[in-house]
C-alpha cells in the first residue's frame, strides 16, 4: 500500500472543541450552498484539523443535506480526515520515482526525529506523518508537503534539519524564507519549487504577448472562434486527445439557459508535472484561453479545479483572477464588450486522483464525492449542475489562446499527421536533466532521451502508469497520437531498475486511487496487484500469464471510467514489450495464482481503500 491509515497514538489527540458559530460562519461564507461542500469541509479541516461528527451535523443542517451525505464527502478525499491530524501534517510523496531517489532514507530520518511512524500522529497533536501519491514534483524528488508548503530535493540530512526546525517552533513557511509573508505570490512559489524548463518552444514557453488572442477573438463571432480552434487541429492535451474545437461546438449548440467552462488543473498522473509549470509561468494565458472558450460557447461562469497537492499555487492563481477582474478582463462587459460577461472561481481539490477524470471533477465541483458520472450524457451535453460544460486542461486552454493570436494555420503546421502543435513533456527518472520540454509532436523517444541525458535508459514509461512501457527496441517510436500518445509524462528507467517492481507500484497506485464505484476496477486491480507480487516472488505458473491477460481484458471492458479502462496498462504493455521478465519468473507448479486468491479478503481490502461498503456490488461480480 502506498499510504497507511492514520494511527492516533495517544489521547492527547482528542477532537478539538468545536465552536458551532465557527462552522455556521464557514457555511455562510459559501452561502450555505451544498455544491460548495468541498470548500466548506476544507475550511473546517483547516480550522479543527479534522471533520468531527459534530462538524458534520452542523454542516448538514446548514446546507440542507443529511449527515450521511456530508460524511460521504468527508470520507472520500484523502486530505480530509475524520480523526484529528497534527497541527503540522507532513505528507511524503510516495511514487516510484521518489522511491528510487531515496525516499526510504528520508522517511527514516523524519520518523527518528519526530519519534512517530508513517501513519501516526504525535501524542501532543503537533505532527502527523503520512504518505501521499505523486504530488507533481518528480523532476525534483524526493519531495514533501508540509501543510501548504512544498519542499523538494530532500535528503536524509535535509529531512532531519526540517524536523528539528519544526520541533523548535519554526513554521513550515519559515522553512522557505524568514520573510515569507513579504514575498510576492510568485516569489513564494518559485522559492519552493523549481520550474526546470529545459526547452522552451514557440507556442507556450517562449515569449507570449498579453491577451493578444483574447483581443483578436473579439473581432470574431463565437462560431468563427470555434472554427479557428477546430481548423488548428488542437486536441485535448491531458491524454485523451479529443478535438477541442468539436467539444466546444457541441457545447455551444446544446440548448441551455447556462453553460460552464471548467479548467482541469488536477494533473495527478505519476510522472506528470507540465501543468504545474504553466500554472506558475503562464497563468494569465490559461485564464485567457478559458475566457475565449467562454465567448465561443456562451458561458458566463468558469471554474479552475486545482488539485489539493498544488495548494501552494492557490494564492498565485487567485491573484491572477483578481488582477484580471480589476483590469476588465473578467467579470461584466469584458474589455468593454456589452454582453460579454464571464467570471471564474477556484475550486481546490482534496487529494483524489480520480478527480482528473472529467466526470469525477464535475462531481467534486458540485460538492459530491469525486465519482465519475455515467455517460452518455457527456459533459458537453449535461455537465456541471446539469448544464453543458466544456472541460479542458491547463495546456489546452493555453494553446487555444495562442491559436487565436497566431492563427490556426500556424499551429496546424507544427507536428505531424493528426498531431498538431507543440507538446509539453514532463521528463523524470534516471536522466541527467529532468524537467519540462516543449517540443513539436512527432519526436522520437530516442531524441528526447538524448536531450534529457537519458541515453542509457533500458525502459521508458510514456504517459505514466496508465500509458505504455517500452524497451530499447522501441525508442525509435514517435510521441504522437498515432503512435505513442501521452498526456506528457516520460519516465526514464535505467537497467538497474526492476520492471516488476515498477509494475507492482503502478498497480498499488490504481488500487489506492480507485473510487470504488465499480467492482471490476475495485476488486480486479487488487487481483492484478497480488498476481504481480506472486511473479516477483517466483511463485507464478506459466499459465498465469494468460490469466493476467484475461483479467486485464475484463477490467478494461467492464470498468465505468478511464481509470479502470487504463489501469491494466502497466501489466499489458510490459507483457508485450518485456515478455522474458514474466516467463523467466514463471515456474510450473500446482500452486497457481488463481487458487491462491481469496475473493472476500480482496474485496475487504478494496472496500477499506475506497472507504465504502461494497457488498451491494459483489453479487454481480461473482456470477
Amino acid at each position: 500500500m502506498s499510504r497507511q491509515s492514520t494511527d492516533v497514538i495517544t489521547p492527547a489527540c482528542d477532537v478539538p472543541q468545536v465552536s458551532e458559530a465557527d462552522i455556521v460562519a464557514i457555511c455562510q461564507a459559501y452561502g450555505n450552498d451544498q455544491h460548495r461542500m468541498l470548500d466548506i469541509l476544507r475550511d473546517a479541516q483547516d480550522r479543527y484539523r479534522c471533520i468531527s461528527p459534530q462538524i458534520m451535523t452542523i454542516v448538514a443542517r446548514q446546507t440542507g443535506l443529511t449527515r450521511v451525505a456530508v460524511e460521504g464527502v468527508a470520507s472520500f478525499y484523502s486530505f480530509l480526515s475524520l480523526t484529528p491530524k497534527g497541527r503540522v501534517t507532513i505528507r511524503l510523496c510516495d511514487d516510484i520515482i521518489d522511491r528510487f531517489a531515496g525516499l526510504a532514507e528520508v522517511v527514516q530520518a523524519f520518523e527518528n526525529e519526530l519519534d512517530i511512524k508513517v501513519g501516526q500522529t504525535s501524542g501532543d497533536g503537533a505532527f502527523s506523518l503520512e504518505y501521499t501519491p505523486c504530488i507533481g514534483m518528480c523532476d525534483q524528488a524526493p519531495a514533501v508537503m508540509i501543510n501548504n508548503v512544498v519542499v523538494t530535493n530532500l535528503t536524509a540530512d535535509k529531512a532531519r534539519d526540517i524536523a528539528r526546525s519544526l520541533k523548535s517552533g519554526r513554521t513550515p513557511e519559515q522553512l522557505i524564507s524568514t520573510r515569507f509573508a513579504e514575498l510576492s505570490a510568485h516569489e513564494r512559489v518559485t522559492r519552493m519549487v523549481e520550474n526546470n524548463i529545459r526547452h522552451a518552444g514557440a507556442v507556450l514557453l517562449g515569449p507570449v504577448p498579453d491577451n493578444a488572442g483574447l483581443k483578436k477573438s473579439l473581432d470574431l463571432t463565437p462560431v468563427q472562434i470555434v472554427d479557428q480552434i477546430e481548423a488548428s487541429g488542437l486536441r485535448g492535451c491531458g491524454g485523451a486527445g479529443f478535438s477541442a474545437g468539436r467539444k466546444w461546438r457541441v457545447a455551444a449548440s446544446e440548448p441551455a439557459e447556462r453553460r460552464y467552462v471548467l479548467c482541469n488543473a488536477d494533473e495527478g498522473e505519476p510522472g506528470t508535472f507540465k501543468d504545474r509549470v504553466l500554472l506558475t509561468e503562464r497563468p494569465h494565458l490559461m485564464v485567457e484561453g478559458m475566457t475565449i472558450a467562454a465567448r465561443a460557447v456562451g458561458a458566463t461562469e468558469g471554474i479552475i479545479y486545482l488539485r489539493g497537492e498544488y495548494i501552494y499555487l492557490q494564492d498565485l492563481l487567485q491573484g491572477v483572477v483578481d488582477q484580471r477582474r480589476a483590469g476588465g478582463l473578467l467579470g461584466e462587459q469584458i474589455m468593454g464588450v456589452d454582453g460579454f460577461d464571464f467570471d471564474i472561481r477556484i475550486q481546490m481539490g482534496a487529494g483524489a486522483y480520480i478527480c482528473g477524470e472529467e466526470g469525477a471533477l464535475i462531481s467534486s465541483c458540485e460538492g459530491l464525492p469525486g465519482e465519475p458520472k455515467t455517460r452518455p450524457p457527456f459533459p458537453v451535453n449535461r455537465g456541471y449542475l446539469g448544464f453543458p460544460t466544456v472541460v479542458n486542461n491547463v495546456e489546452t486552454f493555453c494553446n487555444a489562446a495562442r491559436i487565436m493570436d497566431r492563427g490556426a494555420d500556424w499551429f496546424f503546421a507544427m507536428g505531424r499527421h493528426s498531431s498538431h502543435g507543440s507538446k509539453l513533456f514532463s521528463v523524470s527518472g534516471d536522466c541527467l536533466n529532468p524537467g519540462v520540454y516543449e517540443l513539436p509532436y512527432g519526436l522520437q523517444v530516442r531524441e528526447i532521451l538524448e536531450m534529457a541525458g537519458g541515453e542509457d535508459a533500458a525502459a521508458v514509461q510514456v504517459g505514466g502508469p496508465c500509458g505504455t512501457m517500452i524497451g530499447r527496441d522501441s525508442f525509435d517510436r514517435r510521441l504522437a497520437f498515432d503512435d505513442l500518445a501521452t498526456g506528457g509524462a516520460i519516465i526514464v528507467f535505467s537497467g538497474e531498475r526492476n520492471i516488476l517492481e515498477i509494475v507492482e507500484y503502478d498497480m498499488s497506485f490504481f488500487v489506492h486511487e480507485s473510487c470504488g464505484y465499480c467492482t471490476p476496477c475495485r476488486v480486479g486491480n487488487v487481483f492484478l496487484q497480488r498476481a504481480i507480487g506472486k511473479f516477483r516472488k517466483g511463485l507464478a505458473n506459466p499459465e498465469d500469464i494468460e490469466y493476467l491477460k484475461d483479467l486485464s481484458a475484463t477490467i478494461i471492458e467492464t470498468s465505468r471510467c478511464g481509470l479502470g479502462m487504463t489501469s491494466p496498462n502497466p501489466i499489458l504493455s510490459t507483457l508485450e514489450n518485456f515478455p522474458l521478465v514474466y516467463s523467466a519468473l514463471a515456474k510450473p507448479s500446482q500452486d497457481r495464482i488463481r487458487a491462491t486468491f481469496d475473493i472476500q479478503s480482496s474485496i475487504d481490502g478494496a472496500r477499506k481503500l475506497a472507504k465504502r461498503r461494497s457488498y451491494i456490488y459483489d453479487k454481480d461480480f461473482s456470477q
